[in-house]
């Protein structure tokens, strides 16, 4: 480095020291504004704060649309990560300046950086949640003798400690009275490493962890996170000195999580597919969890949410040394309210909806989609049964099916038709088949409903009548 250049950079590191700011503000200074955005491209419940909102450049474009008028200029780099944790870190270093991540992580990031001025965050807004918890899942490999929660204890179970889907597994196991469970703390695509190669029995992951290793044949849904009845959910931090600062660049953010979100519910199949081609993913696993039916998109704030947040604290104390957080505080409102108020809608009136803003038409606890390849849409059908016949009409010409989803009986959540278990029932003279994500469902269904059958999906087709 030349002397003149080294001369540069000590005069400017010894402006930052005496004046107390860092070498990022003074650039700001100079008339850019950088904006650090944290987020989980694997994670597609965040994806209008991530995957989508950064593929679809609907940051970038409010923030030029306020450079037209106020001639600032801001500069937005994007960082990846598989969990919130390594976000939380770099939030804490005051290197990040907007993250998303799962509620767990969510809470530890409020109560890591509360003592730190410039590190500390607020949330300010959800990306997706699901009402009963089904956001996450545990799984096993598909030739594994365990049909319940019951069934590892004394085994190793692969998760990330402080995740969701850690937090999860826990409650699960107390609710059940099940001891013995070793917990390797692992990140998601380790742990799935280790089930497949046996060292860990089972596999405790948030979206889209389990439905992709089910889809992929690698694994076997064992419990599904709904049966604890508490939602789930993601959302988005800010520094809080950051915002304070730049107040305008949080309010471009969250109209920007508006677009993206208004995307995902306008045009479902092309989002899951701009969604697949920047994570990896496959499509039809990004569908299952993003398209309609599936994850609640709805950035409002929800007492519901909240109070599942203060739910989740003991949890969080139980695995570490975790400062207690002021949840008034941390959950913070008033940004969004003011973007919602921008764009003439009503923040009380949604914040207050309780249904999927993205349903199937029809009863959502029955309603199933057929997803034919090379077709530019999908097929509704009002029962699963339907569109079992759907599925092997369909079929019988010669037509492959790309992905079929189904309803859960008992608890809701959306599935694969082909990896569901299923009931035959029946019903007023007629068959009707009533899928299942776990087995452990489907034998509740039995020992309630005498005369009712388990089939596999290829019986459950050709009975379809």
């Amino acid at each position: 480095m030349k002397k003149s250049a080294l001369r540069l950079l000590s005069l400017m590191t010894a402006l930052a020291v005496t004046s107390g700011c860092s070498l990022e503000s003074l650039s700001q200074s100079a008339g850019v504004v950088n904006v650090v955005v944290g987020y989980q491209s694997k994670t597609i419940n965040t994806v209008t704060a991530g995957t989508l909102l950064r593929a679809q450049g609907y940051l970038e474009r409010r923030l030029a649309d306020i450079t037209k008028r106020t001639g600032t200029k801001y500069a937005v780099r994007w960082q990846d990560y598989d969990t919130g944790a390594p976000i939380t870190a770099q939030m804490l270093a005051e290197k990040i300046d907007i993250g998303s991540m799962g509620d767990y992580p969510l809470l530890i990031n409020g109560s890591k950086t509360q003592a730190n001025p410039l590190a500390r965050t607020e949330m300010v807004s959800v990306t997706g949640y699901n009402p009963r918890g089904a956001l996450n899942m545990v799984v096993v490999k598909p030739d594994s003798s365990a049909t319940t929660l019951g069934d590892l204890a004394g085994s190793k179970v692969s998760a990330s400690v402080g995740s969701a889907g850690h937090g999860t597994l826990v409650r699960a196991l107390a609710k059940e009275g099940v001891t013995g469970v070793d917990v390797l703390n692992q990140q998601p695509q380790v742990g799935a490493s280790a089930l497949e190669s046996g060292q860990a029995q089972a596999l405790s992951q948030f979206v889209a962890w389990p439905g992709l290793l089910v889809y992929e044949g690698k694994a076997r849904l064992l419990y599904d996170g709904a049966e604890l009845n508490v939602p789930t959910l993601h959302g988005v931090v800010v520094r809080r000195s950051y915002a304070k600062s730049h107040p305008e660049v949080l309010a471009a953010f969250l109209q920007a999580q508006l677009d993206a979100t208004d995307f995902l519910h306008d045009k479902p199949l092309e989002a899951a597919r701009i969604v697949a081609e920047a994570s990896g993913l496959p499509q039809e696993v990004v569908y299952l969890y993003n398209g309609p039916g599936g994850t609640s998109f709805d950035p409002t704030l929800k007492p519901s949410l909240t109070d599942a947040l203060k739910g989740d604290v003991p949890y969080l104390k139980s695995i570490g040394d975790f400062a207690d957080l002021d949840l008034s505080n941390f959950v913070v409102d008033e940004p969004l309210r003011a973007v919602f108020a921008a764009r003439g809608l009503n923040y009380d009136q949604a914040r207050a909806a309780t249904g999927n803003p993205s349903p199937l038409p029809g009863d959502p606890a029955r309603a199933s989609e057929l997803w034919l390849d090379g077709a530019d849409a999908t097929q509704t059908f009002a029962t699963p049964t339907q569109l079992l016949g759907a599925v092997r009409d369909a079929t019988l010409r010669g037509a492959r099916v790309r992905a079929a989803y189904v309803p859960d009986a008992e608890l809701g959540t959306r599935w694969f038709a082909d990896k569901a278990n299923w009931v035959r029932s029946q019903t007023a003279g007629s068959q009707t088949y009533q899928p299942f994500d776990t087995e452990a469902g489907a034998r509740r269904y039995l020992s309630a409903h005498p005369g009712s059958a388990a089939v596999n999906y290829q019986q459950a087709l050709g009975g379809s009548l």
